[in-house]
């Protein structure tokens, strides 16, 4: 984030972490539910997609994980890594690229 780059461009990088932030914490919330398997979520598959989607909750893949990009955010190629994180995003979630590039990269 130190290349030079205009203040009012900082926003779209951001932004897209908050996004991605947010996002990996609602997931992780019905993730821990899930893994604990009480009441309606009884023999619930934490890593089934429609698990989250029934929710209406955004399915995240490991690697967009904000626990995974937080435990690599000394990599000098961190840049790269929430790339990646972003694409994985769009392909488990189509929704996000139906509407166009929606997500910074």
């Amino acid at each position: 984030m130190r290349k030079n780059i205009d203040a009012a461009e900082y926003k779209h990088v951001v932004l897209g972490l908050i996004f991605l932030k947010y996002i990996s914490d609602s997931f992780e919330e019905h993730h821990a539910k899930l893994v604990q398997g009480e009441g309606e979520y009884k023999g619930a598959d934490p890593e089934d997609r429609d698990e989250y989607q029934a929710e209406n909750i955004f399915f995240v893949p490991q690697e967009a994980r904000w626990s995974n990009l937080q435990a690599q955010a000394k990599d000098p190629k961190i840049g790269t890594l929430v790339d990646a994180a972003m694409d994985a995003l769009e392909l488990e979630n189509p929704e996000l690229i139906k509407k166009g590039n929606v997500l910074p990269k």
